[in-house]
């Protein structure tokens, strides 16, 4: 076993996919000789090669274009997006093209692409660097959308990622980088899109995905202390929405508080308390709640924090399950 950060998890997944299958391409603004912003890509164009991890000039729709034009080509490019709110000038590539291709050509043409997403907030970054678009990607049919919470998901979903046929958007929690585990590669990883409890309980069904999942965990380590049993969940897939286990937790505590730094307003919450309300409704015992970031722009660094859902904002939606 070997303790990684995440960011290292990324990166070892990278070379092994690069490794398993020349057909892969690393691109992207800086990844090449810097190594990415957050040193992600480092050493790959070292080891690999100009031709395989390729420096590309800044513009996403150039990126995801001549990503899509590789796809049809057979090969895998990893496309990085150097930074969350850099998404939007490729947004119409992704939107238009990555999505439907598969289906246009009648199952004909491949898009085998992977798109890296660093997102969310935390890192005390200016505007247009910590914010989480995930929804926009989730609500468009076509693209596959996950996000991982950990290094040892970061390492191997990496590697499901490329390895799957269909398009994935691939979100990374950019404060969780450098954060630590230990990995174990002669363990079996789960399936790509499936969501996994990662903490047992009988009262009340958090969820949450990427950054948040560390967040929803303390909050359980918290109300431990209060006598109340949260089962947490890492929904790791966000399209397709692994609603399984979810439902099966729902069933067991009655109550579910979803958790996410995206805005509420129709945000994955929504279409997860929906789906719950319509699966589980019987064994509901009070409304599903929702706890996430405020329906503003992201705000300035310095109240960053104000704006972030915590442990408390999570403890107090438990709270006012529970009062129910």
């Amino acid at each position: 076993m070997t303790a990684i950060t995440m960011g290292k998890g990324i990166n070892m997944g990278l070379r092994a996919a690069m490794e398993a299958n020349p057909k892969v391409i690393v691109m992207g603004e800086d990844v090449g000789k810097l190594g990415g912003v957050f040193r992600i890509t480092d050493g790959l164009q070292k080891d690999f090669g100009e031709e395989r991890v390729i420096d590309t000039p800044l513009g996403e729709s150039g990126i995801i274009g001549t990503a899509v034009g590789l796809a049809m080509r057979g090969y895998r490019p990893v496309c990085e997006i150097q930074f969350d709110g850099f998404v939007y000038p490729g947004y119409d590539q992704i939107v238009s093209q990555v999505a439907k291709l598969h289906f246009r050509s009648r199952g004909k043409v491949k898009m085998s692409i992977v798109i890296r997403i660093p997102f969310g907030g935390g890192i005390g970054a200016v505007e247009h660097h910590s914010e989480s678009p995930e929804a926009y990607f989730a609500h468009t049919a076509g693209l596959k959308v996950v996000a991982c919470s950990n290094p040892v998901d970061a390492y191997w979903m990496t590697q499901q990622a490329i390895d799957s046929d269909d398009p994935v958007v691939f979100f990374e929690p950019k404060r969780r980088y450098w954060e630590k585990a230990e990995l174990d590669e002669s363990l079996q990883p789960d399936p790509l899109f499936a969501s996994r409890v990662v903490r047992q309980g009988n009262d009340v069904t958090v969820l949450a995905y990427g950054p948040m999942v560390k967040t929803a965990l303390e909050a359980a380590t918290a109300a431990e202390d209060e006598g109340k049993g949260l089962e947490v969940i890492d929904l790791r897939t966000l399209s397709p929405l692994d609603m399984g286990p979810v439902h099966q937790s729902v069933r067991k505590t009655g109550r579910a508080v979803v958790v996410h730094e995206a805005p509420t307003n129709l945000g994955l919450g929504s279409e997860i308390a929906a789906r719950v309300s319509e699966e589980c409704f019987y064994s509901l015992e009070s409304p599903v709640l929702r706890v996430g970031g405020f329906d503003t722009p992201y705000p300035p660094s310095r109240i960053e924090e104000e704006y972030l859902p915590d442990l408390d904002r999570v403890l107090d939606a438990v709270d006012r399950s529970l009062a129910y």
